[in-house]
């Protein structure tokens, strides 16, 4: 680990300058600078005071936490092409069934349907994006057109059906995962 470096991207994100942060730190502007070009070392004593000056500490200036990706794009969707039912379905968040929810986007040609899924604990939730689909809850039938959003809980045999003459385009998000 550049600790220098480090210690800069902190400085510099907390708007100081060095003369500021030496200070603070009751330490000279020559020793932040060299500690900025990892010239010198500090004492535990000393990174300990400049961190804490830095608003963080030990722990999570040396923790290798992998930052967290937050935004996906098409690069990071896996597709499957379900030939049975001409369905295409997205995974757009890489990795999703190990979270609470999975987000896919669920392509029907048109008459098409995803497979009758049985009861589960959970909710599902869905935002047609193009076409229309009606959604079968145990024995009752839903619609919902482009524009329009979906919920319910899965509590009986269900499925998702697009129009006959358009198909459908829609994210569809489930709690637990089970695509």
């Amino acid at each position: 680990m550049n600790i220098g470096h480090k210690l800069k991207e902190l400085r510099i994100a907390k708007d100081l300058t060095q003369e500021e942060l030496a200070d603070r730190c009751e330490l000279s502007k020559g020793f932040i600078s060299q500690l900025e070009r990892d010239l010198t070392s500090p004492s535990i004593a000393t990174l300990v005071d400049i961190l804490q000056c830095l608003g963080t500490n030990l722990n999570e200036f040396f923790s290798e936490d992998e930052e967290e990706q937050v935004v996906f794009g098409e690069e990071d969707f896996f597709e499957k092409i379900d030939s049975d039912l001409s369905n295409k379905i997205e995974w757009i968040i890489p990795n999703a069934q190990r979270n609470m929810m999975e987000p896919i986007r669920l392509t029907l040609s048109p008459g098409g349907s995803t497979y009758p899924d049985i009861p589960h604990e959970g909710e599902e939730f869905g935002y047609v994006l193009q076409g229309s689909v009606k959604i079968h809850v145990g024995k009752k039938v839903y619609k919902a057109k482009k524009g329009e959003a979906f919920y319910f809980t899965p509590h009986a045999k269900h499925y998702i059906e697009a129009s006959a003459s358009s198909g459908a385009r829609l994210i569809w998000v489930s709690t637990p995962p089970s695509f």
